[in-house]
């Protein structure tokens, strides 16, 4: 009996998991390594090169994960609305207090460190909604409970959207999908890719032109359908709500955002054509994946890297750091790695016991999957530059610790899995 309980108190950490994360994180290392290399100050502790302090950050890691291991999981369970509250404060307190870079106040600066809430949000965020969900009482069939699920990912995404962030506020939107998963009608999902389509033909077509399509769509309907009160109905407030977007979406262009995210939206678009501006970024990027070919040009010899063609190629652009000395094999390994963590990471969540842990599952998949597939979609132009990390990859000690946190979180839980009552 006393093996058996020492055996159920053991911890079982999913080696998949762990193992994944530390390529990921080392691989990354050697990245920003080549990415920013000096040989003047070669010493790979030195805290003025970004590979220097991203060894910190990682040695700060491997401590962070020890103690999440270590502590009671009731700490993430039961104290859930207090790292959501002080998270929300912290992302409050930045709007006034924090440091402005590229444009964004997002970040408290420390010294010669700095802090960026929006990334530690994420976990707070999901623990939040894993224990709204987790309550016996909540229904998402009442339309009252998807409001309030919503509310819990939508108030820190709005809040991070003033600083403006737009990359990190449609990271917070992707947590959407766990309320499908959880039960929430895929008619949702549907209204707002709807919703997105119709903000495509507001920045595509003038407002004239996208009213008389969507009038004549609208007309079409109206003699398809049959003539009776309900469809009818339907028919014109779908057209009002059609319209309202498209135009909200012209004003939101013209009045709120800062030209160059207008610049940036319009080259995706095939609107305007500025390789030497806002397309600079991604031409730059996509030479540099391009020029890696099959095997790549070998560590510490790309061409594009070393002469620093590409802005931010330790950040936002570490993916195409990998595509030129790895090249394909190596991009191919890398969303291969990044494929089998997060199915692995919604396995597991389909395995828990309870519905705390499947929720926070299912939203550190979401969080991960939107950050890959933005991030890489941005380094070959399939979406705008928005500044968006590469999980674990890009540097940065808040976002490196804000997914060591969001990750190891989840499999503490899943470790627990057999010391907990179903």
């Amino acid at each position: 009996m006393a093996r058996n309980r020492r055996n159920r108190n053991r911890l079982k950490i999913d080696p998949v998991v762990a193992i994944i994360y530390t390529v990921l994180v080392f691989w990354g290392w050697l990245s920003i390594h080549s990415a920013v290399y000096n040989e003047e100050a070669a010493s790979l502790f030195n805290l003025s090169q970004e590979y220097g302090k991203q060894l910190l950050f990682i040695g700060g890691s491997f401590i962070i994960i020890l103690g999440i291991l270590l502590s009671n999981y009731r700490l993430w369970t039961n104290f859930a609305p207090f790292w959501y509250i002080l998270t929300l404060l912290l992302l409050i307190g930045v709007l006034f207090v924090g440091k402005k870079i590229g444009g964004a106040r997002s970040w408290y600066a420390l010294g010669s460190f700095s802090l960026q809430p929006s990334e530690v949000a994420k976990f707070a965020t999901a623990l939040m909604l894993a224990f709204y969900l987790g309550q016996s009482r909540t229904n998402m069939k009442l339309w009252l409970h998807r409001l309030i699920a919503a509310a819990l990912f939508l108030i820190p995404g709005f809040l991070i959207g003033l600083q403006p962030d737009l990359g990190s506020t449609l990271v917070y939107l992707s947590l959407l999908l766990v309320l499908y998963r959880e039960g929430m009608p895929g008619y949702y999902i549907g209204a707002a890719l709807a919703l997105v389509a119709l903000a495509i033909i507001g920045l595509l077509l003038p407002l004239r032109t996208a009213l008389v399509v969507l009038g004549s769509i609208s007309l079409l309907l109206f003699f398809l359908l049959p003539k009776k009160r309900g469809p009818i109905a339907a028919n014109a407030s779908l057209f009002s709500i059609a319209s309202a977007t498209v135009f909200a979406v012209g004003q939101v262009m013209e009045r709120v955002l800062a030209p160059h995210q207008q610049i940036r939206i319009k080259v995706l678009l095939g609107l305007e054509d500025d390789p030497t501006g806002a397309g600079y970024n991604t031409l730059q990027s996509l030479i540099a994946i391009g020029s890696g070919g099959w095997t790549g040009k070998g560590y510490l010899n790309g061409t594009q890297t070393k002469l620093n063609f590409v802005p931010e190629q330790s950040t936002d652009y570490i993916f195409c750091t990998i595509g030129e000395e790895w090249g394909f094999l190596g991009t191919a390994l890398l969303m291969t790695l990044f494929a089998v963590l997060i199915g692995r990471i919604i396995w597991l969540a389909d395995k828990q016991k309870d519905t705390f842990s499947r929720v926070y599952g299912y939203s550190v998949a979401s969080i991960l999957f939107t950050h890959w597939l933005i991030n890489i979609g941005m380094t070959i132009g399939l979406v705008p530059t928005i500044g968006i990390p590469l999980p674990f990859f890009s540097y940065g000690g808040s976002s490196l610790w804000g997914f060591t946190i969001l990750l190891f979180i989840f499999v503490k839980l899943d470790a627990e899995r057999w010391n907990r009552l179903s």
